[in-house]
């Protein structure tokens, strides 16, 4: 319920300003919007390759030497006192993926579901973010950017509408909240239909500024509200750090769980006992459900340089498309139909930087059921085949509805699937 207060106040917050702008209020956006004609209606593949002029690391062509010529970067402030104060306007920014163009829309389109794939619109969504950070961080344009901004969460994505495949989304979003070296950028996805303007998704990312020199954290220009309105989108920003920090505290990996999540884990666990024995040991199945050890489903990738993003690392919006992907096939099987449409991409955490050439294991698991809703998680490491080591590097959440007339539900087995039960039940209710 919270962060569908939040999200409803960031689309009232939205479209206020959208109609500020119309009406000639908001002076400071409309300044900034008139300094950069040429990015008002950028395709998000031409923010790509603007990105590649403005940060300070280049992407190593394989088998090419990387010449000698150094690049100048701006300087790295070591307070936010050196840095100037930014308002939610100077990264204010407006991108389109031009899916009514039949050449771009190509590797958007979704043949068995005549629809979109919405892993390339996750794709969009990461790039935006880094885009829009920058607009934020970055000080002095005559160089190239010193920092790296990366992904370290996304906070909540929930879609509210099915993606027209032959009408150019329009991406809207700016930075809406900042810490030190932190922050929150908020992305609307809306298209113009004939019934008027609907909103696809409103996305919540977390980025963070890095010192490539040092590994360590960057700081980056402060973030001050100018009205009411902004007030309580930058609040709603604290509030979300606040609540994040919480749940980090009660994670079933620190902590057992509550005394009524305990007594609804056994109640399911008497459910899955044979009257028949008087016995712990002697398990059976109830009717129209599926042991949960039977919904995983599993793929590797093989981390090509294709792959890989401005710092040379494997690219964010890759990692979430494929897992998103895997989700989806696995959704499909657990209800044996293709009829079905992700609600959320909840808490989607990066918890370590993915190499190139790295084997990349990717397990998904049905942990959650309710109704027609589903809940997937993914789970995605890194092996080292060299040296045995295998590492976590995200953890996917996604909220799936099937439109079939029924669907069995999941049923743990063991500790470990009663964890993983809880953990989605959570994360679909929250």
């Amino acid at each position: 319920m919270f962060l569908r207060r939040s999200l409803m106040i960031i689309r009232n917050a939205v479209n206020s300003n959208c109609q500020k702008l119309k009406t000639g209020h908001n002076i400071s956006l409309i300044e900034n919007l008139r300094s950069l004609p040429a990015r008002r209606h950028l395709t998000i593949a031409a923010a790509r390759e603007s990105l590649k002029d403005l940060v300070g690391g280049s992407q190593k062509l394989i088998g090419a030497s990387n010449g000698t010529e150094k690049v100048e970067l701006a300087y790295i402030a070591e307070s936010q006192e050196e840095l100037p104060v930014r308002s939610m306007s100077d990264s204010y920014s407006e991108l389109v993926i031009p899916l009514s163009d039949v050449a771009a829309r190509q590797k958007y389109l979704n043949p068995s579901m005549m629809g979109i794939r919405f892993g390339r619109i996750l794709e969009d969504l990461d790039t935006f973010s880094v885009y829009v950070s920058y607009k934020h961080t970055v000080v002095d344009r005559s160089k190239k950017a010193g920092i790296s901004i990366v992904t370290a969460l996304v906070d909540r994505i929930e879609k509210q509408a099915e993606i027209v495949p032959d009408v150019d989304i329009s991406m809207t979003g700016n930075v809406t909240w900042a810490g030190k070296s932190s922050m929150e950028v908020t992305t609307t996805l809306q298209q113009k239909v004939d019934s008027g303007t609907h909103t696809i998704l409103v996305a919540k990312f977390l980025m963070v500024a890095r010192n490539p020199a040092t590994k360590k954290s960057a700081v980056i220009c402060g973030l001050k509200p100018q009205n009411p309105e902004e007030e309580k989108i930058y609040d709603l920003g604290n509030a979300s750090k606040l609540r994040r920090q919480e749940e980090a505290n009660k994670n079933l990996l620190k902590t057992h769980p509550s005394e009524e999540e305990r007594e609804m884990i056994h109640q399911k666990f008497l459910q899955t006992l044979d009257p028949n024995f008087q016995t712990f040991r002697q398990r059976v199945k109830p009717d129209n459900t599926v042991w949960m050890e039977e919904t995983i489903l599993k793929n590797l990738h093989i981390c090509f340089p294709e792959a890989r993003n401005l710092y040379n690392k494997i690219f964010g919006g890759y990692l979430m498309r494929k897992a998103y992907e895997l989700a989806w096939a696995n959704t499909a099987l657990f209800c044996s139909s293709r009829n079905i449409t992700v609600r959320v991409v909840d808490d989607i955490a990066f918890l370590k930087s993915v190499e190139i050439r790295s084997l990349l294991l990717m397990s998904s698991q049905v942990v959650y059921t309710q109704d027609k809703d589903i809940q997937v998680h993914v789970h995605a490491e890194v092996i080292d085949p060299d040296l045995g080591s295998r590492s976590t590097s995200n953890n996917f959440h996604f909220t799936f509805r099937c439109h079939e007339p029924t669907i069995p539900d999941v049923m743990p087995k063991t500790y470990a699937e009663y964890m993983l039960y809880l953990d989605g039940k959570r994360h679909f209710e929250s």
